[in-house]
């Protein structure tokens, strides 16, 4: 491994903007692993920009720490990834995502009409929701979650 391809701990963090103590944290919950130099100083590869920008990513997109770490097991430890395993990742997301953003959508265009909730308390609610047929559907925004 090439010294250059290591970064220091403040690097990392200037680097992606996360806080020295949050890359402490992700390293803790082995999301990112540290090599320590002779003087036990942590030292990043490079790609761990990549890793943990990965990391805020998918938390933005409301994934759990369990399931972020489920993902990044997928990427080898101790060399930088290729492109072939970061095309694992976004396989195994895909769908996911896809759902999310299908329910981003919905969600958007719903929100200010009838979102099936029953409460007709819109008038708009009166037009798509007549009679609460929504409720009659289960409980809930029908309209958005079904």
């Amino acid at each position: 491994m090439d010294r250059n391809d290591l970064l220091p701990i403040g690097e990392l963090a200037r680097r992606t903007g996360l806080a020295v103590s949050a890359i402490r944290f992700y390293e803790d919950k082995r999301l990112i692993q540290a090599f320590r130099t002779m003087g036990n100083q942590r030292r990043f590869l490079r790609s761990d920009i990549r890793r943990l920008s990965f990391i805020l990513i998918a938390q933005q997109l409301g994934l759990g720490l369990a399931e972020i770490e489920v993902e990044l097991s997928k990427l080898p430890q101790g060399r930088t990834p290729t492109v072939n395993d970061w095309q694992k990742i976004s396989r195994s997301m895909r769908k996911s995502i896809d759902a999310k953003i299908q329910l981003l959508t919905r969600t958007r265009s719903k929100l200010d009409e009838c979102i099936g909730c029953g409460c007709l308390s819109l008038e708009r609610c009166r037009l798509y929701n007549k009679d609460d047929r929504a409720g009659a559907g289960g409980t809930g925004p029908r309209f958005v979650l079904e």
